[in-house]
């Protein structure tokens, strides 16, 4: 048994007599697997496991910046650290450009356990993100008020009431939720990628503000309610994204 780090970006080649018939279990970050017939193998989160037959994996890779760890088990072979005869794989050759031999059990029951895990801690906090957000947004409205904004739209003449900043607040940012959910599943690097799409949307979201043709204090208004709203929920769910990524 043996642990094998990989600082972000790096690649460690899978040498067929070392890792025949190799039990892993990824301990830290993501790890992704690199097949020999030249296709993409799956992501790995922490607490996954995969099982390598033959082998049909020529590399393991981090598509993340921070530091992955795999715990290698690698009964009847020999690791790297070892200089006694290695026991060669049956069917060395046909397993090298095949993947059939090659069996990769992706998260094991404890592996998809701790993805769901993840998600549900991840919505966990977005949820809770929400309603802080919604919270914030509502009572810096009440404080404008109090002010003298008056929230009020030149189309139609209607006053913007402090419910339905609650409820713009919170349908936007369970959007935010939701692509933090999905990044987390489908992108190597998801916190970073969550700020940058986070705050694309945000700028996004001052465009209606600025051309709606209220006076200026609604506008000045309307786009701190904007800000207050992300100011919350950015740094909570990158920090979640990250801690969940370690």
């Amino acid at each position: 048994m043996w642990t094998l780090t990989l600082r972000g970006g790096a690649r460690a080649a899978v040498v067929p007599a070392e890792w025949y018939d190799a039990f892993g279990v990824v301990t830290r970050g993501r790890v992704q697997l690199e097949l020999r017939d030249g296709e993409p193998g799956p992501v790995l989160g922490r607490d996954a496991g995969f099982w390598l037959r033959g082998t049909g994996v020529r590399a393991l890779r981090n598509p993340g910046r921070r530091t992955a760890r795999v715990r290698v088990f690698t009964p009847g072979a020999v690791t790297h650290q070892s200089t006694h005869p290695v026991r060669q794989p049956h069917d060395e050759g046909d397993a090298m450009n095949s993947t059939k031999d090659t069996e990769i059990v992706a998260g094991p029951a404890s592996g998809r356990r701790g993805s769901t895990h993840r998600f549900r801690g991840l919505a966990g906090t977005g949820v809770i993100a929400t309603l802080a957000a919604s919270m914030s947004t509502t009572v810096a409205a009440a404080l404008a008020r109090v002010a003298g904004v008056d929230f009020e739209i030149p189309d139609g003449g209607e006053t913007i009431p402090l419910s339905g900043v609650a409820v713009v607040t919170g349908f936007f940012s369970v959007v935010g939720v939701v692509i933090a959910v999905a990044l987390l599943r489908w992108s190597a690097r998801p916190a970073d990628r969550f700020v940058w799409t986070a705050v694309a949307l945000t700028a996004l979201s001052l465009v209606p503000a600025l051309v709606s043709g209220a006076n200026a204090a609604t506008i000045a208004a309307l786009l701190g309610l904007h800000l207050v709203a992300a100011a919350v929920m950015i740094p909570v769910l990158a920090r979640s994204l990250r801690t969940r990524t370690d």
